[in-house]
């Protein structure tokens, strides 16, 4: 058989390094840690990059692919550093991205009632190998606040909203993910269930109601709670409330030890 060119191989004139080249957006099986039954099979979107010498034209795509079927049902957070380490070796490349994009689901009992239902968290691990590896832990979870200053100056009731807090943790030792939905939810003026029984939708209402939280509290809390976790190196938090009596969204982040970015 004739032998077919390579471009991507092949030479570029313009001695351009790229940053990221890869594939984004592969629905993919993974394997994450669950603490109630050890291991939850998932569905992850999946982004992967590796940088780009400036003496070479292209990547080879089709290799991404590859590495990724070397792990077929074995995906999981155990061995994203062996994932990056194989795209660094298939492609030639000095430095490795991976980003898995999930949902995990973890089971919830009402207040009251002790009803039962599944929540869905949407999680993120990033993984980052040059010289050294890096990986962060991601979870978004949807909470309830309610707003100490409506409560104070109206006769009756308080206004209140859906928010939604992220966390990124980088830790030395195992941190469950129920660990830290867990951390979160008890820093907003009450979590939020996939089922709820009147006598259960009433316990929650009045918790929100004895607990307001602007946005600013909830980071502060949050902040709080994870500094005191010792395996927990580095995170940064965000709040965002969906409002529901303004046009707009109320924000707010906090990043420990030091912000990344700097103002002025």
């Amino acid at each position: 058989m004739k032998t077919m060119p390579d471009m991507q191989k092949s030479a570029d004139p313009r001695r351009i390094a790229i940053d990221k080249v890869g594939v984004k957006d592969i629905r993919y099986p993974i394997v994450v840690l669950d603490r109630a039954r050890q291991e939850q099979h998932t569905v992850a979107r999946v982004n992967m990059y590796v940088d780009l010498p400036h003496h070479f034209k292209g990547t080879h795509m089709s290799r991404f692919i590859e590495v990724l079927n070397l792990y077929h049902g074995a995906v999981s957070i155990e061995n994203i550093e062996e994932i990056l380490s194989a795209m660094k070796q298939r492609l030639e490349a000095s430095c490795a991205y991976l980003e898995l994009d999930f949902p995990y689901f973890i089971e919830k009992q009402a207040p009251v009632s002790g009803a039962r239902g599944l929540m869905e968290y949407q999680c993120r691990m990033t993984g980052i190998l040059g010289d050294k590896f890096d990986f962060v832990l991601e979870v978004s979870v949807p909470v309830t606040s309610l707003c100490p200053c409506s409560r104070e100056i109206s006769e009756r009731g308080a206004h209140n909203q859906r928010s939604l807090v992220n966390v990124q943790v980088r830790y030395t030792e195992h941190l469950w993910l129920e660990e830290l939905v867990e951390q979160i939810e008890a820093c907003a003026s009450a979590p939020v269930y996939s089922l709820l029984k009147r006598e259960d939708e009433k316990a929650v209402t009045e918790q929100a109601y004895d607990n307001p939280m602007f946005v600013e509290d909830m980071v502060r809390a949050v902040t709080e709670r994870l500094k005191s976790i010792p395996t927990i190196s580095w995170f940064r938090v965000e709040c965002e409330n969906f409002e529901s009596i303004h046009n707009h969204s109320a924000y707010a982040q906090l990043e420990y030890p030091g912000p990344t970015e700097t103002c002025g």
